[in-house]
């Protein structure tokens, strides 16, 4: 399946809006990024991909990366070494919880607007919006292969 199929070009302005929201309520920065397949550990993948975007590029290192790999039914969050420092284990659990169950049933939009929501939320309580913040980071979707 294209990357196409799985989102659509309406699907990603409608999540790109849901970021800017979502980065109202915080200085952190919040990326998706998707791809057909990952051939090894999502947590690894997602690294590389926030490596090649660039994302470590913040003044506070807080940057947070949604990977999802559909076609190989896999998914990461991954937050910069700013939100690492001060965030309990386990910090991305439950917006994982919500992509995996939303995912199952086939409502991958409305899945990834939950948990953008839900990352937006959660970096609030550890990076509030700052009045002189500015966008560190693209919200538009990236893709891979």
């Amino acid at each position: 399946m294209a990357a196409s199929k799985f989102i659509t070009d309406a699907d990603k302005a409608v999540l790109v809006k849901e970021i800017e929201a979502a980065e109202l309520r915080t200085s952190g920065e919040i990326r998706v990024h998707i791809e057909s397949n990952c051939s090894s550990d999502p947590v690894e993948r997602a690294v590389s991909v926030f490596n090649t975007l660039k994302m470590y590029r913040t003044k506070d290192r807080n940057a947070v990366l949604i990977y999802i790999a559909y076609h190989s039914r896999k998914l990461a969050i991954i937050g910069d070494i700013g939100i690492n420092t001060v965030v309990p284990e386990g910090f991305w659990d439950d917006v994982k919880e919500v992509l995996v169950k939303h995912f199952a049933a086939g409502q991958v939009v409305e899945g990834l607007k939950q948990a953008i929501s839900m990352a937006g939320t959660k970096l609030k309580e550890y990076f509030p919006y700052q009045t002189d913040d500015t966008n560190e980071q693209s919200n538009e979707i990236s893709i891979g292969e």
